[in-house]
């Protein structure tokens, strides 16, 4: 029978094992674990979003096929690859778009199960604002305690203001919490943030 002592140590070990699999250690240390991947995609992303808007998510749990959204001026064309196909380079390079950056950025996303990535317009006291928002299911996130969620970061341009337990606020001063797609979004450092929601966007 285990002692008092015993049951302590067991009792500390499943609390430490439940608190390393919360939602707010997976989102701090999977950042940090991965900031130069991550960095480096939003970066190429808003780069080639600049070139021709376009979106790109993952639509199946193996990574294999992907749905394409090309942005014109009068209309937006979706389209369904697997990404061994040829006709992915192809329809990049048709629509004018740097075919060999776009896919590299593709195999980017797949090696780190980045379901989607997408250039988000929101208004902030009638202003235009921007942001680059990712959709991510690491495997971290399918441990136990953890549910079936995805981590959503945003890459805001300028930094952003926080309340005193980092969730992100409209302005300085203010006690309103911004949402976006209806979820509250916490600090990562002052331009990037990060939720843990049910949908992938």
């Amino acid at each position: 029978m285990l002692n008092r002592y015993s049951l302590a140590l067991l009792l500390l070990g499943t609390i430490s094992f439940i608190v390393s699999c919360s939602p707010k250690n997976i989102s701090t240390s999977y950042y940090y674990q991965n900031e130069k991947v991550l960095d480096k995609m939003e970066e190429t992303y808003k780069k080639l979003y600049q070139e021709k808007p376009f979106t790109v998510a993952f639509t199946d749990r193996k990574f294999d096929n992907l749905s394409l959204e090309i942005i014109t001026d009068s209309i937006s064309y979706i389209y369904q690859f697997n990404i061994h196909e040829t006709g992915l380079a192809d329809t990049l390079t048709a629509f004018k778009l740097n075919a060999s950056k776009v896919v590299a950025l593709i195999q980017q996303m797949r090696t780190i199960r980045c379901t989607w990535i997408n250039k988000f317009d929101y208004y902030l006291y009638d202003k235009k604002n921007t942001l680059i928002m990712m959709s991510i299911k690491p495997v971290t996130l399918s441990a136990p305690f953890s549910y079936k969620r995805f981590y959503t970061l945003t890459y805001f341009p300028k930094p952003q203001y926080f309340d005193s337990s980092g969730q992100l606020l409209d302005k300085r001063r203010a006690e309103s919490l911004r949402k976006i797609n209806g979820e509250v979004f916490k600090r990562i450092n002052s331009k990037v943030c990060y939720t843990i929601s049910g949908n992938f966007r």
